[in-house]
């Protein structure tokens, strides 16, 4: 360990670094007492030892590795004699590590029952896809409001007054399975663009939540066609929209569809939404020849995406309303999402979602909300080009001139500065973006940088440059940078950050089936499903065959 103070009881003051701020000893007062106050809320390299004599033999203080992140951004603590806090040496690799994440958050139940005043934010994705990372699956953020207590729910003892997904890319499912996520909660995916990595999972969510209990139609919102000439002079429109990208996902997932519509996939009692029971921009009407009852529905919602503060959806019975607004990203079409939602005693509760663009004005715009500001303020940010090219390469760092790889490694800035400036927000234009709304009083409660690859080393450059416009922000309290299973919950007088406990090995929520369902599309004409009518079973092997048991019946 390396020495940064040293003091005995008496009053006296000293401040040391931190990782995301300054630790300032505010006190020495009182026999043996330290007092501090942390603004980065980090405290993570730093230990409070003691000794008698204040030349050797240093204990540190409750064991060796006390460090002020365990006693909290601020606090007293008794310290025998003199004593001295101390910078220790990381026992980690800076770049693969998430402190704040692992240090800061505490663990919670993703099974616990949302408050009646409560909006809950879960990053079930959080990464670019170059590179995909096995800690940080791509794009997607589940969004819930509010409690109906139900005893009968055997799993949640009740449900989300509203939920709501943004984005669906590859990898998450295996966190919403995590997170106890069943499947008849994720039947309203809000889709930002039709890149990959916020689309791809759609393709899981769509193909297995019928086998599971999601018994109603899977509702996807999205952009309507760019209009663009593909290329310019060459009279090509594609229709390139959500309705022409359902309509062909439902048929390319025809034999899956099929093969297991044995099972049942729609209940009697169901009655399908209507235009005006969401305030949506249409009829909501599935592609393909599917009945509006069915879990096999897909129905696309598509949106003017060119409008500002258009309409997505609106329920007067949940009190949920959900905007869009175009950004910048790729190719014309990309929108970015806001959710306004009115709890039970009237407060106001708001959430930002940008999803991929480049630095513009409308989520300015939008953040201000009317000189309100919003609550969560979500948007995108990514590293520097060069960080995003030597990190890419699996380098350490920059080449230098004159080192082998150097004329490669430069092309490959050249290349991700152009996807950056045409696509992506980088590190100091997100923090220009939030320096204006500092500056028209507007400051989101919590500002979150998403879709970037987080590690101590590129956050700590990142909060460096959102520093640079605005000096005040503070690590945690302001800003931060999301992981996959954070966990926002957002009340009207506080934003909890927690990180879900969960385990790598769990299982789905068990199967909660609605009461009432219809027979299934391949049936034994009484109703019950027939698995065999869509194979051959001429080559099967039998459990039991000529009085002799091949195998056990019961599965074992």
């Amino acid at each position: 360990m390396r020495r940064v103070a040293l003091g005995v009881w008496t009053a006296g003051f000293f401040a040391a670094a931190m990782a995301f701020g300054q630790t300032e000893i505010t006190a020495f007062d009182g026999n043996g007492q330290i007092s501090w106050d942390d603004p980065g809320g980090t405290g993570t390299h730093y230990a409070v030892q003691w000794s008698a004599s204040g030349l050797s033999n240093w204990m540190s203080w409750q064991d060796a590795e006390a460090t002020l992140a365990g006693l909290g951004a601020t606090g007293t603590a008794a310290v025998p004699m003199f004593y001295r806090v101390v910078a220790q040496d990381p026992t980690y690799d800076p770049a693969e590590t998430y402190t704040y994440y692992y240090k800061n958050l505490p663990l919670f139940d993703p099974l616990t029952p949302l408050s009646n005043d409560e909006m809950r934010i879960t990053f079930m994705g959080s990464m670019i896809p170059l590179p995909v990372r096995k800690a940080q699956a791509e794009m997607s953020v589940f969004v819930e409001v509010g409690w109906s207590n139900d005893p009968s729910d055997v799993v949640y003892g009740g449900r989300a007054v509203d939920q709501f997904i943004f984005d669906m890319g590859a990898g998450v499912s295996a966190n919403f399975a995590a997170a106890k996520v069943g499947y008849r909660r994720m039947d309203k995916v809000f889709i930002n663009h039709l890149h990959g990595d916020h689309m791809s999972d759609l393709v899981h969510t769509y193909c297995f939540g019928p086998s599971a209990d999601r018994k109603s139609p899977l509702f996807v919102w999205g952009s309507g066609p760019t209009g663009l000439e593909s290329p310019a002079g060459s009279e090509t429109y594609y229709d390139d929209g959500t309705s022409n990208f359902c309509a062909h996902l439902r048929e390319a997932l025809r034999w899956h569809s099929e093969s297991f519509s044995f099972q049942n996939t729609a209940y009697s009692n169901y009655v399908p939404p209507t235009k005006e029971s969401w305030g949506l921009p249409h009829d909501p009407v599935p592609v393909g020849n599917d009945a509006t009852n069915d879990a096999y529905a897909l129905v696309p919602i598509e949106l003017d995406w060119t409008k500002v503060g258009g309409l997505a959806y609106s329920n007067p019975a949940t009190g949920v309303k959900i905007t869009h607004f175009p950004v910048i990203h790729a190719r014309r079409g990309s929108m970015g999402y806001k959710v306004d939602w009115q709890t039970p005693d009237g407060t106001n509760l708001s959430m930002i979602y940008t999803s991929d663009t480049k630095p513009e004005t409308n989520c300015i715009e939008q953040a201000k909300n009317g000189g309100q500001g919003v609550d969560v303020f979500i948007h995108e940010m990514v590293v520097p080009p060069e960080v995003w090219a030597y990190k890419n390469m699996g380098l350490d760092g920059p080449i230098e001139e004159g080192q082998p790889g150097y004329s490669n490694f430069v092309a490959t800035v050249e290349g991700l500065t152009t996807v950056q400036n045409s696509s992506h927000t980088p590190q100091g234009a997100f923090g220009y973006i939030l320096s204006q709304l500092i500056s028209n009083n507007v400051q989101p409660r919590l500002t979150v940088a998403t879709h970037f690859p987080v590690a101590d080393d590129t956050v700590g450059s990142a909060f460096d440059s959102v520093k640079a416009h605005c000096p005040d922000v503070e690590m945690g309290r302001d800003i931060v940078w999301s992981f996959d299973l954070m966990v926002l919950r957002v009340f009207p007088d506080r934003i909890e950050q927690c990180r879900a406990d969960v385990s790598d090995y769990a299982f789905n929520p068990p199967v909660q089936m609605p009461v009432g369902m219809l027979p299934p599309k391949y049936n034994d004409g009484a109703g019950k499903g027939d698995p065999y009518y869509q194979i051959d079973t001429n080559a099967a092997i039998p459990a039991v065959s000529g009085g002799v048991t091949n195998y056990r019946i019961d599965g074992y």
